[in-house]
């Protein structure tokens, strides 16, 4: 690979890391503002791929092993199925609103388990939107780092 430049290298981390902020607060704020766990996971991801192509797999600020991706994207998975079978369980509804019952379906002890502390009170929305962001943002990263790794193997195959 070849060497990038000193002035990229200086800005990119600090700008990887604005754009992983600004991906939280997108995917924290999603339920009373535009954008949601989609938005805010693929701006993370963006923050992650910026890292990846200018200091390369070895070097990247921001660890992205295997196990860590493999981990993420089955706790994402996992809980978005769980949010899904809690209201069908207590309300007969796959990803039922436990948290704010409007046909009042839920017993108070898990409403109130569910209840996103926000005066908006939008339930179950707001952790979906972080799981939605988990895997996007592992999802578009994953397949990042599999087409650089991908590029750096024809690389090294062209050498020889």
């Amino acid at each position: 690979m070849s060497e990038g430049s000193t002035v990229l290298k200086l800005l990119a981390f600090p700008i990887s890391i604005f754009t992983i902020c600004l991906g939280v607060n997108t995917i924290l704020g999603g339920h009373i503002t535009p954008g949601g766990g989609f938005q805010g996971g693929a701006m993370i991801a963006g923050g992650v791929i910026l890292s990846l192509f200018v200091y390369g797999y070895d070097r990247i600020p921001i660890d992205f092993s295997h196990n860590f991706v493999s981990a993420v994207e089955s706790f994402g998975a996992l809980a978005y199925i769980g949010l899904g079978l809690v209201g069908l369980i207590f309300a007969g509804s796959f990803l039922y609103n436990i948290g704010f019952d409007a046909y009042n379906l839920v017993p108070n002890l898990v409403q109130t388990i569910f209840h996103y502390p926000d005066v908006t009170n939008a339930g179950i929305i707001p952790y979906l939107n972080i799981v939605v962001g988990l895997k996007v943002m592992v999802g578009l990263s994953a397949i990042a780092i599999a087409f650089y790794q991908f590029k750096s193997f024809e690389e090294e195959g062209d050498e020889e």
